[in-house]
């Protein structure tokens, strides 16, 4: 419970600070409420996700004081909005690329989502990932394009390319992470509420898949193969909200790409709009595998595998409700542009 408080705390602090001081030690908080939740279960392999966890996010932190350092030093301005100069700009970029794990950074995060549980996983894919994304949020005047754009793109075509021969569920999760935060990159500039929104919806799916996955305790593929036998209606539901992830269009997740790729033609961006439509196809691969191992596929050996036991107790309101909207959001989608 105080683990979950501060982690609460530390976002609140981050989100509501005008002063970078107070943003830096609300993100200081997040990453020492998160760490002994990453290492909970005292498996060597979750020791040393809370240790790379804890350097990696301990290197950002220091880039991002150094940034509004050296901003403080030019202009003279602790606050956040008044970003101005350009190295403190690029500095603070690269930190809260590594705080979000966009690529060139990104090695940290698979291997940090492997070794935690579930629910800890979660924690680590949508609310560790709003201070940072609300301090690209408050900067996003004063950012670089072209360089938010190349992590974009590099993002979206790692993302995709490093998913597809994985057999871990986890690991999956983490690089469709990583290729959805390059859609949020691309935009931040240009329109930054298009770029929350995104984050938003991507949330709201991560979780709905997270909350399936620790109803069934599916963990790897070959599990995920039988758990169908667990709980029906919801295997069959969660093939609808990963195709939702990968952006297909009756579904809620083709909402921000498609708004995205406008705004983008809107700034005379086509090709980039273009690259990165074609590298979500390779996110779209591996959704589909998930999607094909969840509801279609019967183990070829039905002999070596244990059938699983169908559990009583049904899918809770919470994965009902996030299921739901996780599929059908798409309808609002003519009244998002009276609100951006």
């Amino acid at each position: 419970l105080i683990f979950i408080a501060s982690l609460l705390l530390g976002t609140t602090i981050t989100i509501s600070s005008h002063h970078w001081v107070m943003a830096w030690t609300g993100l200081e908080i997040n990453t020492l409420a998160i760490l002994p939740l990453i290492s909970k279960s005292h498996h060597p392999r979750a020791v040393e996700a809370a240790t790379k966890y804890f350097l990696t996010q301990a290197a950002a932190s220091a880039l991002v004081l150094f940034s509004s350092m050296t901003n403080a030093w030019q202009t003279g301005q602790w606050d956040i909005t008044q970003l101005t100069h350009p190295t403190s700009c690029l500095i603070l970029t690269s930190a809260l690329a590594i705080k979000l794990g966009l690529v060139p950074f990104h090695f940290w995060f698979p291997e940090v989502l492997q070794g935690s549980p579930l629910t800890t996983g979660l924690l680590l894919s949508t609310i560790m990932k709003l201070p940072p994304i609300a301090l690209l949020y408050m900067t996003s005047p004063s950012l670089n394009p072209t360089l938010l754009t190349t992590l974009a793109i590099l993002s979206t075509a790692l993302g995709g390319w490093m998913g597809l021969n994985q057999t871990q569920i986890r690991k999956i999760l983490a690089f469709s992470s990583i290729s959805h935060l390059g859609w949020m990159a691309i935009i931040i500039a240009y329109s930054p509420k298009l770029a929350l929104l995104n984050f938003y919806l991507y949330v709201m799916m991560t979780t709905t898949v997270f909350l399936t996955l620790n109803t069934t305790k599916t963990l790897k593929l070959s599990t995920l193969m039988t758990a169908w036998t667990k709980t029906p209606p919801l295997n069959a539901m969660l093939l609808l909200t990963l195709l939702s992830l990968a952006g297909l269009p009756p579904l809620t997740g083709f909402l921000p790409k498609w708004l995205i790729i406008q705004e983008l033609t809107k700034q005379d961006m086509t090709p980039a709009a273009t690259l990165i439509s074609l590298l979500s196809l390779l996110s779209l691969f591996f959704y589909l595998r998930l999607a094909y191992c969840t509801t279609i596929t019967l183990p070829p050996h039905t002999t070596n595998h244990m059938k699983q036991w169908r559990t009583g107790k049904p899918a809770n309101i919470t994965i009902a409700i996030l299921t739901t909207m996780s599929v059908m959001l798409l309808p609002l989608s003519p009244m998002i542009p009276t609100l951006i």
